[in-house]
């Protein structure tokens, strides 16, 4: 397939590798199961707390992790059924299985529904809190890809809602009180992720991609100033929270300050991914990167001592 410089399809196309094997079937791979992995940040508010290790506690974090997969993988279908078309122009998302005809329309929203309605049912079952922080998500993300996706700044805050709203999932389920830093860091951290993306994006393809809108509305410039801030108020917010932990003790505060070098080291490496143009998906860095899992691994061996000692 050929492109002609007023077409509208991204010359990256014509370049695009040939569809790689598939092992998952067409309905699995639609769900997304790479992205699964952002569901790690349920656990968040009960390990903080120390509480991660009660049974019950790990039982309802679980439990709201699998609602979130459930819901969250509702929404991807939604979202490929609706941008089918600008899909179809991109060179790697014109191969998921719902714009590349894998996956027929039909059955992509008897899916839809029944993994969202039994993500929901089974949050309300979990906790009314759990219940209604996926309704929210539902309402925000299904409002953002239908409605709200071309509006620049507003697509910043909606998709960073994802991010925060799976943090707050896990207090919510076990009825942990979430601190003020904690979503602090949650929040910021999220903007972070979100900004890094939308860069890395605009780095990778630019503006002109045709499949999103809103990226033609910004410019490089301002993405990086966006999570410029946000890393600079996450390390801070940690750190603070970290140098708080002081009250609980000497070996908490000091495992709690000695997990800011990792954390903030960690920082550093997913920005230079993204300053690459390699963050527009965040969940192939996590899962490639061996430094970034290194620092990972050192931070929640850190907290761990910190928050269980």
């Amino acid at each position: 397939m050929s492109s002609t410089p007023d077409s509208g399809i991204a010359p990256q196309l014509t370049d695009a590798p040939a569809r790689p094997r598939r092992f998952l079937p067409a309905w699995l791979r639609a769900m997304r199961p790479k992205q699964w992995i952002k569901n790690v940040l349920v656990l968040t508010a009960p390990l903080a707390a120390g509480r991660i290790g009660e049974p019950t506690v790990l039982l309802a974090t679980l439990l709201a992790m699998v609602a979130f997969i459930a819901v969250s993988a509702a929404i991807y279908l939604l979202n490929d059924i609706h941008d089918i078309e600008a899909d179809r122009q991109h060179p790697k998302k014109r191969l998921r299985p719902i714009p590349a005809g894998e996956l027929p329309i039909p059955l992509a929203w008897v899916l839809a529904g029944l993994t969202g309605v039994g993500g929901l049912a089974l949050g309300f079952s979990v906790s009314p809190g759990l219940g209604i922080t996926l309704t929210t998500y539902v309402v925000v993300q299904f409002l953002y890809s239908y409605f709200l996706k071309d509006f620049p700044v507003i697509d910043l805050a909606v998709v960073a809602s994802g991010f925060l709203l799976r943090a707050v999932a896990g207090g919510v389920a076990s009825d942990i009180p979430l601190s003020q830093w904690f979503l602090l860091v949650a929040s910021f951290g999220s903007m972070f992720m979100v900004a890094g993306k939308r860069y890395s994006e605009m780095r990778h393809l630019g503006p002109e991609a045709g499949t999103r809108k809103s990226l033609a509305s910004y410019t490089e410039s301002y993405l990086k100033f966006v999570w410029e801030l946000a890393a600079v108020a996450v390390v801070m917010s940690y750190s603070l929270w970290a140098f708080d932990q002081r009250l609980g003790g000497y070996t908490k505060g000091l495992w709690a300050g000695i997990s800011i070098f990792p954390f903030a080291m960690a920082m550093l490496e997913y920005a230079f991914r993204i300053d690459r143009g390699e963050g527009g998906a965040p969940e192939d860095v996590v899962l490639h990167d061996r430094v970034l899992l290194v620092l990972g691994l050192a931070w929640l061996v850190t907290i761990c001592l910190a928050v269980f000692l």
